[in-house]
């Protein structure tokens, strides 16, 4: 169980940073237009589409990689008081009762809009240049897919910390800045004390 859910972390972390390079398209895009509009007058007719198809694609696929790293938003000041068998048990049952419907929603649907847009050959309507936006609705229900498989694999590890006690440690954890410049502080300290020391003996 423990090689499948993290082959399933490995798979929604090189899907999420391989469509984080949509954050430098979407810089350079921006900064581009920016310059010709105000500096030579001359706005683009693509920048607009550029940026929105790129921040959609962003939002969309890092979803996964967002829940493959615990890092997304969490209302868990009680949660955190709990043992680590009791997060796990509330977990596995907001995963049944409200994840994996809402996400297997978004892939039915998603298939069926993504469906319906290339059988159209669906262009954007307030795009000057009428660009073609079925590749990208395309992302909908693999987004949604990625999030169920990535769903699955948390329910493995709520398993798997139900009955050992501990979480499973993750691939690539992410860590708060706080908890980061919280231990260089102290690191820091430490450090500080121990010259400290070393010269009140001298």
């Amino acid at each position: 169980m423990i090689k499948t859910i993290h082959a399933i972390e490995g798979l929604s972390q090189w899907v999420g940073k391989a469509f984080g390079w949509c954050i430098l398209v979407l810089t350079l895009s921006v900064s581009y237009e920016v310059f010709v509009r105000y500096v030579l007058n001359s706005p683009t007719v693509w920048a607009f589409d550029m940026m929105v198809q790129m921040y959609g694609a962003l939002f969309l696929m890092a979803g996964a990689y967002a829940l493959a790293q615990d890092a997304h938003v969490r209302g868990d000041v009680l949660y955190r008081l709990f043992p680590v068998r009791w997060q796990a048990r509330v977990d596995f049952v907001l995963y049944i009762l409200f994840f994996f419907p809402g996400m297997f929603a978004l892939f039915w649907y998603g298939w069926e809009i993504a469906a319906d847009s290339w059988r159209y050959k669906e262009v954007s309507w307030n795009s000057p240049a009428r660009i073609q936006i079925y590749f990208f609705k395309t992302l909908i229900p693999v987004a949604g897919f990625l999030l169920i498989l990535q769903g699955l694999a948390e329910m493995g590890r709520c398993w798997l910390a139900m009955r050992n006690g501990e979480w499973l440690p993750r691939l690539d954890d992410v860590r708060e800045t706080e908890d980061m410049l919280m231990d260089e502080s102290i690191d820091r300290l430490h450090t500080t004390g121990t010259s400290g020391e070393g010269r009140s003996n001298d």
